[in-house]
C-alpha cells in the first residue's frame, strides 16, 4: 500500500485539501478514467484507463476512511 503523500498526488491533490475538495478530485478523475467512458477507444486504452481508475478508487477509500469523511 502506498503511503498518504502518494494518494494525494493520485487526487493531484495537496494535502491541505478539504473534504468536499477531495470527493471533487475523486468524482473528477473517476469520470476521466471510468472503464466505461474509454469502452470505444480501444483494449489498451480501456486496460490503461482500467489500471489508473482503480488507483483512484483506491486513493479515494483510503482518504476517506483516515480522514473520516
Amino acid at each position: 500500500m502506498a503511503d498518504k503523500k502518494n494518494y494525494y498526488d493520485i487526487l493531484g491533490i495537496d494535502k491541505k485539501a478539504t473534504p468536499d475538495e477531495i470527493k471533487s478530485a475523486y468524482r473528477k478523475l473517476a469520470m476521466k478514467y471510468h472503464p466505461d467512458k474509454v469502452n470505444s477507444l480501444g483494449e489498451e486504452v480501456k486496460q490503461n484507463a482500467t489500471e489508473k481508475f482503480r488507483k483512484v478508487k483506491e486513493a479515494y477509500d483510503y482518504l476517506k476512511q483516515q480522514r473520516g469523511i
